[in-house]
């Protein structure tokens, strides 16, 4: 009987300020919308990196027969200079940071220039002469590369020390703005959402004012007449939080992995099941603070 009159009054209340817990539902969505494309978003911020260490390789350019570089002004690096780099990776400074590393000669170099340009019609314009040889470098840690590359830089006979890691920054770069702009925009909607949810309740008990000091009257305890308005505002944010979560699974499943993923082959992204995993914190804290929100208004304002 208490449970079918607490179900009545809620949907009660929600039908006749529908409007405002409308508002509330759409506030909410919009809210955790916001809140999980920051979280997923820092989740592919750390994959990224974490795909990109994996791999990454440190490439050492000796100083080839022509180049424009400063540091190559006296001309095409010596055997002397590739040796003291070989003894400088297998027992310097640099050498406790190396795991492996190759040498790349210049036959070697040209045979790999041959394979990638193959059909384009350069293969061919160049001879062993023109190519330069290189050191090919993993590391134990990859986040020591900025240290290696460093030291290996202002080595003689070095034109170039390349790690890939403009590339990485600028693309990590855009991930941070975006996820930035997410939080502060989920931070505006929550905002929002915390004043929309007292205003439709205290609408609400304002409404039914008579019914509940009724309630008093007969006996009925605070926590039997504030009920039905809790529960207002969890149902409010619960459909919203329900359609956030599916808002985000879509998104993620037809954008991220159907779109992306087949454009962007490399690129190891975040998945449905990381919206699965999100999901259970994304409705959990919507309903925690819809019931405190409510819950705090009815004490401090409706008096109810």
């Amino acid at each position: 009987m208490r449970l079918r009159f607490v179900s009545t009054q809620t949907l009660k209340g929600l039908w006749s300020n529908r409007a405002m817990a409308l508002s509330v539902v759409l506030v909410t969505f919009v809210s955790l919308i916001f809140i999980g494309a920051a979280s997923l978003l820092h989740k592919q911020v750390g994959q990224v990196r974490d795909q990109w260490l994996a791999k990454l390789e440190i490439a050492v350019y000796m100083c080839p027969r022509e180049s424009n570089a400063e540091r190559c002004a006296d001309g095409e690096a010596t055997q002397k200079q590739i040796d003291a780099m070989d003894r400088e990776l297998k027992s310097g400074e640099v050498s406790k940071y190396v795991d492996t590393y190759t040498f790349e000669s210049k036959a070697q170099a040209l045979a790999n220039y041959k394979k990638q340009m193959k059909g384009s019609g350069y293969e061919d314009n160049v001879t062993e002469a023109d190519m330069q040889v290189s050191f090919r470098i993993k590391l134990k840690d990859p986040l020591d590369y900025k240290v290696v590359t460093e030291t290996l830089s202002g080595r003689k006979g070095v034109e170039v020390v390349n790690d890939q890691s403009e590339n990485l920054e600028s693309l990590l770069n855009i991930l941070n703005k975006f996820m930035k702009v997410s939080v502060v925009l989920a931070a505006i909607m929550v905002l929002t959402a915390l004043l929309l949810i007292p205003t439709t309740i205290r609408l609400s008990a304002m409404s039914r004012r008579d019914e509940t000091e009724i309630m008093r009257y007969v006996g009925a305890s605070n926590f039997f007449i504030e009920l039905p308005f809790i529960l207002e505002g969890v149902v409010s944010a619960l459909l919203g939080s329900v359609l956030a979560v599916g808002g985000l699974w879509v998104a993620v499943k037809y954008f991220i992995k159907d779109w992306l993923t087949s454009a962007v082959v490399w690129l190891k992204t975040v998945g449905t099941h990381d919206v699965v995993v999100l999901a259970p914190m994304l409705v959990g804290g919507a309903l925690i603070v819809a019931a405190l929100a409510s819950w705090i208004t009815l004490r401090r304002y409706a008096k109810v």
